[in-house]
């Protein structure tokens, strides 16, 4: 019986980004005790979409999260921030995850940091059906049918449906990493932490709850 993990994040979070090698590894490193499922959040939506240059706080926030994980931001996409013209919306980059994972839900994860580097690295925006066709056809996946889903109704219903969810569980920021256990559920490590500080504090959990 594996232990059942909630990451919560969203592809337009640089924090969660940053924290995206750290979540690998860790994903990896308990591949056969944990079950570790991705949702997004709706950091963009509504009234908080819009362009980028909406947002004068992130270029220096980018180079904290640098700083402190070390992962680095691609030049298409420092050129798409100079624009500041592109337009963010959390809603559709959520669906496309959804879209995504009905073909692989073993492979969220991936497909989640798929995302994020369409928009970290190639500056590329998630609204983009294009983009959600090549990440399909870069991951194996039937691409038309990635596309079909991205564009339907039911797939933007289940998306919204994830914020609902993450907003039941108290998630207030991102990433948040969430350790379901008869307990209750429980907040795992932060945006910094290394994949082997999350191993043991999920020893830990793992331990009190035995």
């Amino acid at each position: 019986m594996t232990t059942k993990l909630t990451y919560a994040f969203d592809a337009y979070c640089g924090w969660c980004y940053g924290f995206g090698p750290a979540v690998r590894q860790f994903a990896a490193d308990n591949i056969n005790r944990i079950t570790l499922e991705v949702r997004s959040g709706g950091l963009f939506t509504g009234a908080k979409a819009g362009p980028i240059s909406a947002y004068p706080h992130i270029p220096g926030a980018n180079q904290r999260i640098a700083d402190l994980t070390g992962v680095t931001f691609g030049e298409d996409y420092q050129r798409m921030l100079e624009g500041g013209t592109t337009h963010m919306d959390s809603a559709d980059a959520a669906t496309a995850l959804v879209a995504l994972r009905r073909q692989a839900p073993e492979n969220a994860l991936v497909l989640a940091s798929a995302l994020q580097r369409a928009w970290y690295i190639d500056g590329r925006s998630l609204s983009d059906v294009e983009v959600v066709r090549d990440i399909a056809e870069e991951h194996g996946l039937d691409a038309d049918a990635a596309v079909e889903a991205f564009r339907s109704t039911d797939a933007r219903a289940e998306a919204e449906e994830e914020f609902r969810e993450l907003r039941r569980l108290g998630v207030e920021g991102y990433p948040t990493l969430l350790l379901h256990t008869e307990t209750g559920t429980h907040r795992l490590g932060g945006p910094v932490s290394s994949a082997a500080a999350l191993t043991e504090a999920l020893d830990r959990h793992l331990d009190r709850a035995a």
